[in-house]
């Protein structure tokens, strides 16, 4: 039915509202309320009611209640909640659109998985994959440019602070909590770790760069080997937490992959961070920067912290809408579902491990 309107209730919004916005925005969905647990901490609740405000639709504090009148949801609370308010929408029957990462724990993907499975719902995790760079890649591997691909390489330096930097702190200064910086960040956009469970880089970003891996080389990932470290942010020393990362990925194809990611600081780069990927084929190479095509703005009395380089051509977040009405239309999958980014996961819980065993790992299937 290609006129059918879904209807899409939001379940909890104290991330980011680039999610529901981005549902709100495309012609074949509408919001019709947000829900939470009445048991959330007050801050949580007054985001979710913010967000309603400004939509103008209720906020229930009541989430089974709420799951009744909607087609699907769409899911953006702390981290380590994505799956639990996930796996109670797909046992309604409702179809889902989930923030990302999926989970910290690959346990709660796996119960997500088979409760899509079990319920029959589709299941988008947002991601990148429509940027033009990422369009025109793919694009240039399905018509065979540089034959057939053998390694892929790819630079995700994220060019956001993270609270002060690594040594700032007095000597004897108590260990930053995290929730708190996390609480702290909401107003400049870098609280992509908020919750209660400290987040690496990895764990928060890395689904990106590893979700353009996995479509462009389209190949489950066989083994992992990756480093780790600190490097920046004294936030991420005190809880223990990757600020920097090198993986290596050995493809079920034979294709090699690579990933250096990092949050590097807001004073590194003039544009959101060094992101480019580079693909090595039989018949030729290619780097891609994937804030391509962009335009540099340097003017007088420039806000200090706007981008100085600005992406432009960017239609991802509807092209990712799109996608997902025509999964519903169709009922094929979308361009990440989540037994795809269940598998993101694992390698990224593989090379957590590796990381601290020093030894490759083969993520668990």
């Amino acid at each position: 039915m290609p006129d059918h309107i879904y209807r899409a209730l939001v379940l909890s919004v104290v991330k980011h509202d680039y999610l529901p916005n981005a549902v709100a925005a495309h012609p074949r969905f509408q919001l019709v309320a947000v829900a939470d647990d009445s048991d959330r901490p007050q801050w949580t609740h007054d985001r979710n009611q913010m967000f309603a405000d400004q939509h103008n639709i209720p906020y229930h504090r009541d989430v089974e209640a709420a799951l009744t009148d909607c087609d699907l949801v769409v899911v953006s609370p702390e981290a380590e909640r994505h799956c639990d308010l996930a796996i109670r929408a797909a046992k309604a029957g409702k179809h889902i659109v989930v923030d990302k990462p999926l989970s910290p724990s690959l346990n709660d993907c796996n119960e997500l998985v088979a409760a899509v499975a079990e319920h029959n719902v589709k299941c988008l995790v947002w991601n990148r994959n429509f940027l033009p760079a990422l369009v025109e890649a793919r694009h240039n591997l399905n018509n065979g440019t540089i034959g057939e691909l053998q390694a892929i390489h790819c630079d995700f330096y994220f060019s956001k602070d993270a609270g002060p930097p690594k040594g700032s702190q007095a000597p004897g200064a108590p260990p930053i909590d995290w929730m708190e910086r996390q609480l702290e960040a909401h107003a400049d956009g870098s609280d992509g770790g908020v919750g209660t469970r400290p987040l690496g880089e990895l764990q928060i970003e890395g689904i990106y760069p590893l979700a353009y891996i996995r479509m462009l080389v389209n190949s489950r990932v066989k083994r992992v080997f990756a480093r780790t470290s600190s490097h920046f942010h004294q936030a991420n020393v005190d809880n223990g937490v990757d600020d920097l990362a090198t993986v290596s990925l050995e493809m079920d194809n034979g294709c090699v992959g690579t990933l250096s990611l990092g949050r590097i600081g807001a004073a590194s780069h003039p544009d959101i961070g060094e992101i480019k990927l580079h693909l090595l084929g039989s018949e030729g190479s290619l780097v891609i920067s994937e804030a391509r095509p962009e335009v540099a703005v340097y003017a007088r009395d420039q806000p200090p912290a706007e981008f100085k380089h600005q992406r432009i051509a960017d239609e991802n977040n509807y092209l990712l809408m799109q996608n997902f009405v025509e999964a519903l239309d169709l009922d094929c999958e979308p361009i990440l579902n989540a037994a795809g980014a269940r598998d993101i996961a694992a390698t990224v819980q593989a090379a957590l491990e590796s990381a601290h065993s020093g030894n490759a790992i083969e993520p668990i299937r």
